[in-house]
C-alpha cells in the first residue's frame, strides 16, 4: 500500500513466545489491536521492535506477517536499519516489494562521520529504492549526530528522503531549527509521545511511537487538528503521567510489553533484549497512574477508550469492550475500569 505517512503511527512491539521465537499469532492480534485503536499507520522493526536482535529471516517473517494482516488498510513503514549498508538496501527493496509505504533508516555507527558521509549513505540507499525513506535521527543508538543544517541539506538533495523521525532532544528546538531551513520534511516525533502536543505546535506531522495506549495519542492528535486546543491539552495532560511512566529509560520496553499483555494484545510480555525485569512495585505505581487518569477522564468525558475487560468500560459514551482473559493480568485493568 502506498498511503499517506502522516498522523499517529504505532511502532509495533515484536511479540515473542516463551522460547523467544517470534509469536506470529500474537503479532497478528497486536496488529488488529492497534488498528482498532484508530492508528493512522504502523511502523515495524524499530529500535523498541527489537529489530537489532532479530535475524534477517526473523525480520522478513515479521514484515510478511504484518503486511498480510494489514492487507492495505493503513500505511506501513518498515525499519530496515542494519550495520551493513548492503543488507539495509536488500531489506528496503524487500519491504517495498511487499507493499510498504516507506522504510525507516538510521545510520549505522559511523565514528568520525562527516555530514557528507551521512548524506552519501542515504543517497546510496535512495539510488536503489524509489519509495519513501524515513530518516531516523536517534543518536543514542548509533552515536551519529545529525544537525539541522545537514538534515535540511539531505531533504533538499534526496527527493524520496523527506520524512524525519526525530528523537534528538530538545525536540521542539530542533523541529524549529529544521523548519527555519526547509519545508521539505514531514517531521515525526517519538520518545514515547512525551512531547506530542509541543511537537505538533512546532509543526510536526504526527508521531511514531509504541506507547501502549495508542488511542490516547490519536485523540490528542485529532483534537489538535480540529482546532480543539483545550480538549487536546486536557487529554494530553491527563495521560502524561502514564506516558512518562511507560517511557522510563532501560525498562521502557519491559513496561510497554507488560501493558500490552495486560490489555490482551499479546500472549506473553517477554523481551529478547536484556532489560531489567519490572517488579510488582512498578505495577502498583502504574495502577496509580491509571486510576488517576481514569477518574479525571470519566469526569471530563474525554474521548479515549482505554478500558479492556468485557465486564467494564470507561471513557466513551458508547464504548466497545475488548476481549481479555481474567486473572492476574487484570490487575492494571481493575485499577482503571469501573462502571461509568
Amino acid at each position: 500500500m502506498t498511503g499517506a505517512i502522516t498522523g499517529i503511527f504505532n511502532i509495533l512491539a515484536t511479540p515473542f513466545d516463551a522460547s523467544l521465537a517470534v509469536d506470529v499469532a500474537s503479532l497478528r492480534r497486536l496488529v488488529e489491536f492497534q488498528l482498532d485503536k484508530g492508528v493512522y499507520g504502523l511502523t515495524i522493526l524499530g529500535v523498541l521492535g527489537e529489530a537489532a536482535k532479530l535475524t534477517v529471516e526473523e525480520r522478513q517473517l515479521v514484515m510478511e506477517t504484518v503486511m498480510s494482516t494489514v492487507n492495505g488498510r493503513v500505511p506501513v513503514v518498515v525499519g530496515t536499519s542494519h550495520a551493513k549498508i548492503e543488507t539495509c538496501i536488500e531489506l528496503s527493496q524487500s519491504a517495498f516489494a511487499a507493499g510498504a509505504s516507506g522504510v525507516m533508516i538510521a545510520p549505522p555507527r559511523m565514528p568520525g562521520a562527516s555530514d557528507d558521509d551521512i548524506i552519501a549513505l542515504y543517497s546510496r540507499v535512495a539510488e536503489q529504492v524509489s519509495g519513501a525513506i524515513v530518516v531516523q535521527d536517534f543518536p543514542p543508538v548509533n552515536d551519529v549526530i545529525m544537525s539541522a543544517p545537514m538534515l535540511a541539506r539531505l531533504a533538499e538533495t534526496i527527493p524520496n528522503a523527506r520524512y524525519l523521525k526525530l528523537e534528538d532532544p530538545p525536540l521542539m528546538e530542533k523541529i524549529g531549527a529544521i523548519r527555519a531551513l526547509t519545508d521539505q520534511f514531514e517531521i515525526f516525533g517519538g520518545l514515547g509521545g512525551m512531547f506530542l502536543l509541543e511537537e505538533l505546535r512546532r509543526g510536526a506531522s504526527g508521531t511514531m511511537t509504541g506507547f501502549a495506549f495508542s488511542e490516547v495519542l490519536v485523540a490528542v492528535y485529532e483534537a489538535f487538528k480540529a482546532g480543539r486546543m483545550a480538549e487536546a491539552e486536557a487529554i494530553f495532560d491527563r495521560y502524561l503521567p502514564l506516558i512518562r511512566y511507560e517511557n522510563q529509560p532501560i525498562i521502557n520496553l519491559t513496561i510497554r510489553k507488560e501493558m500490552l499483555y495486560r490489555r490482551g494484545a499479546i500472549a506473553h510480555p517477554r523481551c529478547v533484549r536484556r532489560s531489567r525485569p519490572s517488579r510488582r512495585g512498578h505495577w502498583m505505581r502504574s495502577g496509580g497512574c491509571l486510576r488517576a487518569s481514569a477518574s479525571a477522564t470519566r469526569r471530563k468525558r474525554l474521548c479515549c477508550n482505554v478500558g479492556h475487560q468485557s465486564a467494564y468500560w470507561v471513557f466513551t459514551p458508547h464504548p466497545r469492550p475488548l476481549s481479555h482473559a481474567s486473572g492476574e493480568r487484570g490487575e492494571i485493568a481493575n485499577a482503571v475500569c469501573s462502571p461509568p
